[in-house]
């Protein structure tokens, strides 16, 4: 092909493209997805009174400050082995993986390709003598690269929406990490308070114990009846009941320990009694701060959804018009293998590629209605996600103040308890009361034990919680490029 034949081929192609595109934008204008609908917007949380100071996320291993190395290590396990943040990361890294395909899309694609395929060819086909009617290979070998030109956005937005999920799968996975930590040492003061309560009911059998042995002496000096002989003989075996108990919740706590440990039967065995501080002193505000949704990586990761779902919206409504792309082929094709290098076997070409929806049933606007209706799901998450934050770290900080002053009314409680018991026992023995006095004094003083420990480990609980309802040790200045400003 000669300079000018070839110049004017370029030329005749330049309109070409020129024209598709002119046409498909003419076209494109017909064809429009439907008006956007009226959402409820997102909650601003500037509006949920939030005024109290900056609170600093916690140290990594804030659990350590509780002073014990068997829940320390306890911890350890779980955050390597526990299924639930095994499952966290594996989300992840599809989201990861989501993000490179989309982000794929945006750059040309090439292709090669071959092939040699033994045919016959009929005697009355197309194909001249010698070849019809006889054997030969039909082989070819090409390369080819297309490249989508996103005049709209499409791609771009199917990235942006793929980033953004995968920015929330990341958050997810910081939640679980802080979720199950959390829950671990919730489970750990569970079987603290297990034991406790195996303390006090071994403690009350012996005291029961104590004052049939002293009613037998009283019986037998004359002093008591066979009556309440019979009713201290029966406490005894209610307080071994009780303790069997007490027992069976230390147990079922430390197969739950062992569960979130990742461990199964095998690690009963190995998990003590706790020697934690239920007094130790975790970073804790006394209000609501100021920056309370930035630290909780559930709430990111429910507003990066929302991003992410409005993306998807663009991406569907880009959909609405004409996809173009450039592809260019250039290769070799002949009959017989003989001939596919020599230079009349080669070929070429290049142009652009113009689609257009014109019909489709309504596939496109389905989708695009389908798009918006997740943007108001993930709004309705995000906002509930946000109330529910506000809620449950202002009902701890409440649990808390009440609490540390029930403690204190309980601390008195127990020592009048203690005192009332000892002061009828002495009575019982020498014989200036009878026994329905000293097991009245009883049930007070074993209540009022249950109840201090029932609210040191409350109490210890709730700073747990409100640690997690803060963000714990998650910090969103590690993460800051995950979340839009």
């Amino acid at each position: 092909m000669t300079r000018r034949l070839r110049r004017r081929a370029w030329v005749a192609s330049s309109v070409l493209i020129a024209t598709g595109l002119v046409i498909a934008s003419l076209l494109g204008g017909c064809v429009l997805p439907p008006k956007d609908t009226r959402r409820e917007p997102a909650i601003d949380a500037h509006e949920l009174g939030l005024t109290a100071a900056e609170v600093t996320p916690a140290g990594e291993q804030w659990w350590r400050a509780l002073d014990d190395a068997q829940l320390d290590a306890l911890i350890e396990q779980a955050l390597a082995a526990n299924p639930s943040l095994t499952q966290a990361t594996a989300q992840l890294r599809v989201a990861q993986a989501a993000v490179e395909a989309a982000n794929a899309g945006l750059y040309p694609r090439a292709k090669f390709s071959g092939s040699a395929l033994r045919q016959h060819a009929p005697e009355n086909y197309i194909i001249p003598p010698p070849l019809a009617g006889s054997d030969f290979w039909m082989a070819q070998v090409g390369a080819t690269l297309s490249w989508d030109i996103d005049f709209w956005g499409r791609q771009a937005d199917a990235v942006a929406q793929t980033r953004d999920l995968a920015g929330a799968a990341d958050f997810e996975r910081e939640s679980a990490r802080l979720l199950l930590a959390a829950t671990l040492v919730q489970a750990y003061v569970g079987l603290y308070r297990a034991d406790a309560l195996v303390d006090i009911a071994a403690q009350s059998e012996g005291q029961r114990q104590h004052i049939l042995d002293l009613t037998r002496q009283r019986v037998a000096a004359g002093l008591d009846t066979r009556l309440e002989l019979r009713e201290a003989e029966s406490e005894l075996p209610q307080a071994r009941v009780e303790r069997a108990q007490a027992q069976t919740q230390a147990d079922l706590a430390v197969h739950a320990l062992a569960m979130l440990a990742g461990r199964g039967a095998e690690g009963y065995a190995g998990i003590s009694r706790p020697q934690l501080n239920p007094d130790a002193v975790l970073p804790l505000p006394e209000q609501l701060p100021i920056n309370l949704l930035a630290r909780r990586p559930d709430v990111l990761a429910a507003r990066l959804r929302v991003e992410g779902a409005d993306a998807q919206r663009r991406a569907a409504r880009a959909a609405f018009y004409p996809d173009v792309s450039i592809t260019a082929l250039a290769g070799v094709a002949s009959f017989g293998l003989s001939n596919l290098f020599q230079a009349n076997a080669r070929g070429f070409g290049v142009g652009p590629v113009v689609s257009l929806p014109l019909f489709d049933a309504g596939k496109l606007r389905a989708q695009y209605q389908g798009s918006e209706a997740a943007i108001d799901s993930a709004i309705a998450t995000y906002n509930d996600t946000v109330l529910r934050a506000v809620q449950q770290s202002a009902d701890e900080l409440s649990r808390i103040d009440a609490l540390t002053r029930e403690r204190i009314d309980q601390q008195a409680t127990l020592e009048a308890a203690e005192d009332g018991y000892r002061i009828a026992e002495e009575r019982y023995r020498a014989g200036l009361a009878g026994y329905l006095s000293v097991l009245s004094a009883e049930t007070q003083v074993l209540s009022a034990r249950r109840q201090s420990v029932q609210i040191v480990s409350d109490l210890a609980l709730a700073r747990v919680n409100l640690l997690l309802q803060l963000g714990g040790s998650f910090d969103p200045q590690k993460h800051a490029s995950r979340v839009s400003p």
